[in-house]
């Protein structure tokens, strides 16, 4: 299915390597949902859309996307499944793809959706988006794991503070559903004025109001310095070079989130996240870090190697020991021989072949690669070899894809 978007089908204008979405009219409404990994964002877009749904790949990446369906009080919303990102400046494919969509216009509406367990944390990316458009929400998910920490989460003084929409939900119960399609259906007709703002650096101030675009798109095209725009000439001359102005926009992220999410979010239990806390020490400390890592990786491929030979051979034996029953029937009948053989010595033989030594080794690797997400340990992975990985102009969420490319050849070379 082709998947790209286009005046026609949007009603706005194209971007050259943006997403057609098909409206089926055009009172249409496109909603993006975004937000950090791991806050419920599919999870809430399952709720939404259910069944009607399909993804596809924004071109020219490999980078996947999910779209679908939602009616509520006869208005058709089309929800833009989004990678998951941190941050609007990119630092990967997918918060590439993710920035340029939310940036370029196309949504009606931008809903977030946040870990009430780490809001503040969440906060960097809402006061970005903030930036870029008014039309936004934000969707207050795993209340009740925030609950189980002891943490409470002032909905409505961040509401106030703010000045757009805050939604209280477990999106994985169905909970504030209703209360999110309500809010979102005021929120398209009436719109939202935000009344909060970062207040970045007077120099980075200057420089977006000389990149000739408005609010947070002149900052993030900035953040490419390209040493021929006006704004990055005027950083250079001010001495900010590429590194210094990405720590500056950082900074006044980070401290508008914490002045916004004061007063706001009560733990009651001072000690809930030191526990995440010390395996954050042990796990990206500079002594264990890498340390635990490699073991970690070692015991998940070792265990998928020769775990893997147990159910492998004996799928073989059972599947060899079926070829040889068939064979036998075969040649008791009159059919010709070159035919039986080319079903049985053939196609089934090579299908036999690939059950037995590739599903194993899936059937072993990705459930205890999903323990490790959802432990928590995979970020924590990528963030140790994020510093190596940026000397290769990548991000260290790529060391993900590699241990899985790598787990296949070393599978495939040891069973050959």
């Amino acid at each position: 299915m082709q998947m790209g978007l286009t005046g026609r089908s949007t009603g706005a204008e194209a971007i050259d390597n943006g997403l057609i979405i098909k409206k089926q009219s055009e009172s249409d409404k496109i909603i993006a949902l975004a937000g950090n990994p791991n806050v419920g964002k599919s999870t809430l877009f399952n709720e939404l859309t259910g069944m009607n749904q399909h993804t596809g790949n924004w071109p020219g990446k490999t980078v996947a996307n999910a779209q679908g369906c939602c009616s509520y009080n006869g208005v058709n919303y089309i929800f833009v499944d989004i990678p998951g990102s941190y941050s609007l400046f990119p630092h990967s494919a997918e918060e590439e793809v993710a920035g340029d969509f939310i940036c370029s216009g196309i949504p009606d509406a931008v809903a977030v959706v946040c870990s009430a367990s780490c809001l503040q944390r969440n906060m960097n990316l809402v006061m970005q988006i903030a930036g870029v458009t008014e039309n936004i929400i934000i969707c207050l998910n795993l209340m009740d794991e925030a609950e189980k920490k002891g943490i409470s989460v002032d909905y409505r003084l961040l509401e106030e503070r703010l000045g757009i929409p805050v939604v209280p939900m477990c999106a994985r119960n169905g909970v504030g559903k209703d209360e999110f399609l309500k809010e979102l259906e005021k929120l398209v007709k009436n719109g939202a004025k935000i009344k909060y703002h970062i207040k970045y650096n007077p120099e980075i101030e200057k420089a977006a109001e000389l990149n000739g675009k408005k609010g947070f798109n002149a900052l993030r095209e900035l953040d490419g310095f390209d040493e021929e725009n006006d704004g990055v000439k005027y950083l250079l001359s001010q001495g900010i070079d590429a590194v210094k102005y990405r720590d500056m926009t950082a900074c006044a992220t980070i401290e508008a989130a914490d002045e916004l999410c004061r007063d706001i979010i009560d733990k009651r239990d001072s000690k809930s996240d030191e526990k995440d806390r010390r395996l954050d020490r042990l796990f990206t400390s500079r002594k264990t870090g890498f340390l635990i890592m490699g073991m970690l990786l070692i015991a998940v491929f070792w265990i998928t190697i020769v775990g893997a030979n147990i159910p492998s051979n004996m799928l073989n034996g059972l599947f060899t020991d079926i070829e040889v029953r068939l064979l036998a029937f075969f040649e008791k009948t009159e059919i010709t021989p070159w035919i039986y053989e080319m079903l049985i010595l053939g196609m089934y033989r090579v299908v036999a072949w690939v059950v037995s030594v590739m599903l194993p080794p899936m059937a072993i690797f990705f459930p205890l690669f999903t323990i490790l997400e959802d432990s928590g340990y995979l970020p924590r992975v990528a963030f140790n070899l994020d510093k190596c990985f940026r000397k290769c102009r990548t991000c260290g969420k790529q060391a993900l894809t590699m241990c899985q490319r790598n787990k296949n050849s070393l599978g495939n070379s040891e069973d050959t």
